[in-house]
């Protein structure tokens, strides 16, 4: 990797990134985007126009491009076929994206809108990379790959080798890296010399998570601090007995809240990334129906790792005798964190900023 330069040094050079579908996608994305801006690197983003990047990317500041694409259903159906055709014809609508941008570099950011403008890039000799964020190479970048010069992985996938591949860790945003733990805890309210447990699910929420959150803590036991997701928030709350009890559907500080905790338990989507870059311990419940069971992939490493305990979902009444075991000895916990910070990677956007400029390059 090159050694990082001044803003001005890349004055002019220009990027897409084409992410979506999931923030799980975009979010990595927007970090890269950071990355990049800072060395003086025009971004703009492409995708769709009715899912999470057409409210998260102009909100962060970015020109979006939107395209007709939509993943694939897994049966045959009426809907695959329409997929099927809107795939046909987003190649054509990336290229015209590509001619009126003018990128110097594309980069598919994940989800199935990455795939139609690596490949439109290709076509038009303009090079292109991928990220991948889970410990699984999903479907649209195994078909966009061999269009891609290079391809920055989370996590080391068996088969994936090679100049191409580089691993760097999954981008967390500047938001979502941690405070230190006594300010997360003052900006929620919650008590400064007691335990704190949280729990995070995906945007969504996880209703199994928030169940158990709710069932088990909503009258009595450690702080809570309970990220439940718009879905299910307005239920939740009226079984929450509690002062010491924060329920709050989202929050913008999220890396507030990713600090406040002594123990986490959580989905072990891209969030597990930002609980290693927060130092948090955790306990992560896999979703059960990820493609390929990434999440549990996902999990496992940071298991191996040290920082984690991965408890799948159909185990999921082992959680609450977990916490107290784990609240109980603070050796371990300590262990728990350093082995979380150790495995964090903290450079991850700039890793993949460099490399994106120097494809840019030549």
């Amino acid at each position: 990797m090159n050694g990082r330069r001044n803003r001005s040094d890349d004055a002019g050079l220009r990027a897409l990134i084409a992410a979506g579908g999931t923030a799980g996608h975009v979010l990595p994305s927007l970090a890269i985007a950071a990355a990049l801006r800072d060395r003086g690197v025009s971004v703009t983003f492409a995708g769709s126009p009715d899912r999470v990047e057409a409210r998260l990317v102009p909100a962060a500041g970015y020109d979006f491009d939107s395209f007709e694409i939509s993943g694939f259903p897994r049966r045959p159906s009426v809907a695959l076929l329409r997929s099927l055709i809107r795939a046909g014809r987003a190649p054509r609508a990336c290229a015209a994206i590509l001619k009126r941008r003018r990128p110097h570099v594309v980069l598919g950011g994940g989800g199935y809108v990455a795939g139609p403008m690596v490949f439109a890039a290709w076509r038009q000799k303009l090079p292109a990379a991928l990220t991948e964020a889970d410990a699984h190479l999903g479907l649209a970048n195994r078909l966009a790959a061999p269009f891609a010069r290079r391809v920055f992985l989370a996590y080391g996938i068996p088969g994936r080798n090679g100049a191409k591949y580089l691993v760097t860790g999954r981008p967390v945003p500047a938001g979502h890296r941690g405070v230190p733990k006594q300010e997360g805890r003052a900006r929620f309210g919650l008590p400064a010399d007691r335990p704190v447990i949280a729990f995070f699910g995906a945007l969504a929420g996880a209703r199994s998570l928030n169940e158990l959150a709710v069932g088990t803590y909503g009258g009595s036991g450690p702080a809570v601090l309970h990220v439940s997701g718009e879905r299910d928030y307005e239920v939740i709350r009226q079984r929450v007995h509690r002062d010491d009890y924060v329920l709050v559907p989202s929050t913008s500080e999220f890396g507030a809240a990713l600090a406040a905790p002594d123990l986490a338990i959580s989905r072990a989507g891209g969030t597990v990334w930002e609980l290693a870059a927060s130092g948090t311990p955790a306990i992560l419940v896999p979703y059960p129906h990820a493609t390929a069971d990434h999440q549990t992939l996902n999990a496992r490493h940071f298991e191996r790792g040290g920082g984690a305990v991965v408890v799948p979902e159909a185990e999921l009444q082992r959680v609450p005798a977990l916490v107290d075991e784990l609240l109980a000895d603070r050796a371990r916990l300590d262990a728990m964190r350093a082995a979380m910070e150790s495995m964090a990677r903290p450079e991850a956007a700039d890793e993949i900023a460099e490399e994106l400029i120097a494809l840019a390059r030549g």
